[in-house]
């Protein structure tokens, strides 16, 4: 539904992204005046602002400029092993980053939403809620984190959006997303080594933007989980894209999670609990076939 009349300067780092596009493009539909924030790659849409969110002379100057009402915080390092590897780095954009941003929206009165991860959790329970304790496990968790207790700390309006496993119908910039990455494999009749003990609530990038936005328009605060509504391993995950896309399951290999060498340590089940959203937001959280048909139409 389409916002007549209603217009927010809104500003979202993370432009070119795959959340941070969506959200342009959603945004401009509904009549706000969107500042695309990016650090390499131009974005789509809305009026592309280049500069790196670690460089605090540079924000600076470009919230003077822009004085924007809202900002969706959703710049970040997403690569969970090379924050492991460089981890100087991912402190720098993830907490350096987020910190700069916080000040800025408290000094021009913003209201910001901060995308955080299901990383923040150890993964040991699953269906994670808002109110239970972080406890990451991995270096891109607690660069997450920290930038969650700036956001807290040092401004006075913010919503701390939590999201797991974004995918979309369109890959971001500078990466596939596993989605993609899988229908690519599974189209070419190559073989797909999937985890069967690993658990999320994979999320579609237009279903979080749509709640993400949702929540800017009605400046809804503190934590809420945006995620998909479905707790799924990843194999599950796999085999329910590969039956929406009509494409042979056989070519995904179930493996363990020891059989993959990954960097960084991952969270054996971060799904995380939507209750507050679904009971919250006019926009809910999508089901896992809801979400999965509605991007087919999209790539359609």
């Amino acid at each position: 539904m389409e916002t007549k009349g209603y217009s927010l300067k809104l500003l979202i780092t993370g432009a070119s992204g795959l959340l941070g596009s969506k959200l342009c493009e959603l945004a401009i539909r509904k009549n706000h005046e969107v500042y695309a924030a990016y650090n390499q790659h131009t974005p789509l849409h809305g009026t592309p602002i280049q500069f790196d969110i670690s460089d605090k002379k540079t924000v600076e100057k470009i919230f003077d400029k822009v004085k924007p009402e809202a900002v969706v915080h959703a710049a970040a390092l997403t690569n969970v092993d090379k924050c492991e590897l460089e981890k100087e780095l991912a402190w720098k954009i993830n907490t350096e980053g987020t910190k700069n941003i916080a000040k800025l929206c408290k000094k021009h009165q913003a209201f910001v939403t901060y995308i955080s991860t299901d990383y923040v959790f150890n993964g040991e329970k699953g269906m994670y809620e808002e109110n239970d304790e972080p406890d990451p496990v991995n270096y891109y968790g607690l660069t997450k984190l920290k930038g969650e207790e700036s956001i807290k700390n040092l401004t006075d309006e913010h919503c701390i959006a939590r999201a797991s496993v974004i995918y979309g119908s369109i890959p971001a910039t500078d990466k596939i997303n596993f989605a993609l990455w899988l229908l690519k494999k599974l189209k070419n009749r190559e073989k797909a080594k999937i985890v069967t003990d690993q658990w999320n609530s994979p999320t579609l990038n237009t279903n979080l933007a749509n709640m993400v936005l949702e929540v800017l328009e009605r400046k809804l605060t503190g934590i809420f989980h945006l995620a998909g509504a479905t707790r799924l391993s990843r194999y599950e995950f796999a085999k329910f894209l590969a039956e929406t896309f009509s494409l042979d399951t056989n070519f995904i290999t179930p493996v363990s999670s020891k059989e993959i060498s990954w960097i960084a340590k991952r969270p054996k089940d971060s799904s995380l609990n939507i209750k507050k959203a679904q009971q919250t937001l006019k926009n809910k959280p999508l089901k896992i076939e809801q979400a999965l048909n509605k991007m087919k139409k999209e790539i359609q």
